[in-house]
């Protein structure tokens, strides 16, 4: 038997095994017995869902490449199904796992997460030709121990915390780096866009409140978490600028949006501020859209991938971008596009 088939039998253990459970389990609820002996089975079909299937799932992958945090998305399922197909009043160990267990399993999980990326964070430094990117280093680390699907929502949420309140360290930029919110006006509007959710936010909880309490606080609570994700936003303009690096063009926005450019890729760069043509091909690099102003458009041989907020991806062959200093970032592009000697 060679290694494929292997592979694809040990698959179908993995995930069918667990399927297999939840399966029984949903069929064992769903029959006459279940009536007739409903506490002590219901009380099994919990321990099974909650405690056996999660155990039986890692003792399958302990010794394969999946991650082991795949566990958590598996329990989260486990609880949906437990929560389905038991009557309310069978509820009760389920209620005790969600109140005390899930919540120190999801901490263990984000603990887990911080401490893979401090330790990555501390790797990265000790190579001094390398350039210490938390977002990027962020998300490598979570795809090597988290599911795929789930990385780009967590990253982005712990990265707007991060350059919110955590990392207030003045930056320095290198020679190669290069800012692009100090004269683009991106700042001011983005401050202006958090005052006037401050100011609406006020305005409506007050006139919601005679309606609802909780309509009032719900709208209060998202308008707050909206904030913070713009501050979160703006702040990391400022920690992560363009950079120019191992023959390749590291263009970010932020956290919000951002591509990578193989210098040999590009096909001519424009300084130019004229508006742009509104078809697939262009896009700009900023969120904004025409709400901020661009100074250059990179047009590439080839087409190339824009990832913006939560992973979402969009294709390019001309990138229209803003850098406050426009020359030397031409000059020095222009620099690694001449031949070697």
């Amino acid at each position: 038997m060679n290694n494929k088939h292997v592979g694809s039998h040990n698959n179908y253990l993995v995930f069918g095994i667990p399927l297999l459970i939840i399966l029984t389990m949903i069929l064992i609820a769903k029959t006459s017995l279940f009536q007739i002996n409903s506490n002590a089975l219901a009380t099994g079909i919990t321990f099974d869902l909650l405690l056996t299937l999660p155990i039986v799932y890692f003792l399958l992958i302990r010794k394969t490449n999946i991650p082991k945090t795949t566990i958590i998305p598996l329990l989260i399922l486990a609880i949906v199904i437990c929560s389905a197909i038991l009557p309310l009043e069978h509820q009760f160990y389920l209620n005790l796992f969600k109140i005390w267990i899930l919540p120190i399993v999801e901490l263990t999980v984000l603990s887990f997460v911080i401490y893979n990326v401090r330790k990555a964070i501390k790797s990265f430094k000790l190579k001094k030709d390398a350039s210490v990117d938390f977002f990027t280093t962020l998300k490598s680390t979570c795809y090597e121990i988290l599911p795929e699907n789930v990385v780009m929502p967590l990253v982005t949420e712990i990265a707007v915390f991060y350059y919110g309140f955590i990392y207030w360290k003045k930056r320095k930029l290198n020679v190669n780096e290069f800012s692009y919110h100090k004269n683009s006006g991106t700042i001011i509007v983005l401050i202006a866009i958090i005052f006037i959710v401050a100011i609406e936010t006020f305005v409506l909880h007050k006139l919601l409140v005679r309606w609802s309490h909780l309509a009032a606080w719900i709208l209060t609570f998202l308008s707050i978490y909206s904030g913070i994700q713009i501050f979160g936003f703006l702040k990391s303009m400022v920690k992560r600028p363009i950079l120019i690096e191992n023959q390749q063009l590291l263009l970010r926005y932020g956290i919000m949006t951002e591509t990578i450019i193989d210098i040999k890729d590009i096909e001519s760069i424009e300084i130019t501020s004229k508006d742009l043509e509104k078809n697939k091909e262009t896009r700009k690099l900023s969120l904004l859209g025409d709400l901020e102003s661009h100074n250059m458009v990179i047009r590439l041989k080839e087409e190339n991938t824009l990832v913006g907020l939560y992973g979402i991806k969009r294709k390019y062959k001309n990138l229209a971008i803003y850098v406050d200093d426009k020359h030397e970032f031409l000059n020095q592009i222009n620099n690694l596009q001449q031949p070697q000697h």
